[in-house]
């Protein structure tokens, strides 16, 4: 018999083996194509999703459940806090986690049922538990997907895209989630976090494993190869840069609300303000999309921080409605762009995702402690105006990350 009809009648063992990898495979997206990027990003977000509708959040609570601006701060902080120790938590045990997928699904489960507690249980006595405990499960959630992003091979384009959905979400959510709130009431706001966890409990199939590095022997991705050079003092420089950065601008931005209203400004412009502001942001994302796996990191991430800390100081001149605008949408696209960047230098530092996770966990830290402190240092009897100059110090902080930034370039160059 000749070789071609051997084959026919006994079709080698590899081809078999690919049918049925190809099999397991079906449906699922390119682990490296813009799909996964934007699957990548839903699951990255539904932990977080929260902080993007933080102004509704927390002017639902002090409007419609007659908290100060103090507890709403504190319950905000509960949420935001138990991300971080969710964040760091998992942080700590992501190289012992082969098959992140099933506790993934485990946490979006379980989130959903905190949402549904909070609506159902909560008063003003339970508020702070149950967020904290809906923060674990959702840094914890998000630690999993930045980790999952840093092994994906295209990291700066799946951040980007976090951000990108984000935005869209948090546009979406500031237009049409006040109007809602009047009319159905004060915990609308959960019934959007519970929608977006379902959003991507229904995407989670289609993603692939991205296993640990140690599963993957020969492969040596250019993406992570130069972060094992850079030493332990940048990493943790970059980290409190995040963690300054979100601070700094979560500090405005959970009370975004009351500030507009402090210099004359009715609710409903400031509401479609940020609708459209959020909207244009997204701008800053795509943005970050591009430029970070084409071009260097420094010269773009050192122009963006410039550009925030003159959006922020704006924010003093709020009475000015055409400044309270450009403020806005100043600050809205350099954040989509800055966090990506950020993120990115982190994720660089280790090829297992580690430190791409530890990112998560700072950004959480300054997530949670700028509306906290924000929160009771206008309580104490502190200005708006103060507030401002005080983020913009935060902010020159960042600038710390740039260094750290260049020498990547250096490597990469």
């Amino acid at each position: 018999m000749s070789e071609n009809a051997e084959s026919l009648v006994s079709p080698p063992l590899e081809h078999d083996a690919l049918a049925q990898k190809t099999l397991r495979g079906l449906g699922k997206a390119a682990p490296q194509g813009w799909v996964a990027s934007i699957l990548l990003a839903f699951l990255s977000s539904a932990g977080l999703y929260y902080v993007n509708i933080f102004p509704v959040i927390v002017d639902s609570l002090m409007a419609g459940a007659g908290l100060s601006a103090a507890q709403a701060g504190e319950v905000t902080f509960a949420n935001t806090i138990g991300a971080v120790i969710g964040a760091f938590t998992i942080s700590l045990l992501v190289k012992r986690i082969p098959r992140w997928k099933p506790v993934a699904l485990a946490l979006l489960l379980c989130s959903i049922g905190m949402d549904t507690l909070t609506i159902y249980l909560a008063n003003l006595h339970l508020l702070v538990p149950l967020r904290l405990g809906h923060g674990l499960l959702g840094g914890a959630l998000v630690g999993l997907g930045f980790a999952a992003i840093a092994r994906s091979g295209v990291a700066g384009r799946a951040y980007s895209m976090v951000l990108l959905v984000q935005y869209t979400g948090g546009a979406l959510g500031l237009g049409l989630l006040p109007g809602l709130v009047e009319q159905y009431g004060t915990y609308v706001p959960f019934y959007a976090l519970i929608t977006f966890s379902a959003i991507t409990l229904c995407m989670l199939p289609f993603l692939s494993d991205y296993p640990l590095p140690a599963q993957r022997p020969g492969d040596d991705s250019a993406q992570t190869a130069p972060a094992q050079k850079v030493a332990m003092a940048p990493i943790l420089i970059t980290l409190a840069a995040l963690f300054c950065f979100q601070f700094a601008n979560m500090a405005l931005f959970a009370f975004i609300f009351d500030l507009g209203k402090s210099f004359g400004l009715p609710l409903a412009f400031i509401s479609h303000t940020l609708f459209w502001a959020n909207l244009i942001a997204i701008g800053g994302a795509a943005l970050a999309a591009y430029t970070g796996q084409r071009y260097a990191l420094a010269m773009p991430l050192g122009i963006a921080l410039l550009i925030t800390l003159a959006g922020l100081a704006m924010f003093a001149f709020s009475g000015s409605r055409p400044v309270f605008i450009i403020a806005n949408i100043a600050t809205g696209m350099t954040w989509a762009f800055c966090v990506p960047y950020l993120l990115t230098i982190a994720s660089r530092f280790d090829s297992a995702g580690q430190m791409g996770a530890f990112g998560g966990f700072a950004s959480k830290m300054g997530l949670a402690c700028g509306p906290l402190l924000a929160g009771h240092f206008i309580s104490a009897g502190g200005s708006y105006t103060q507030l401002v100059w005080i983020t913009c110090g935060m902010l020159v902080l960042c600038l710390g990350a740039l260094p750290a930034a260049a020498r990547l370039d250096r490597v990469r160059g």
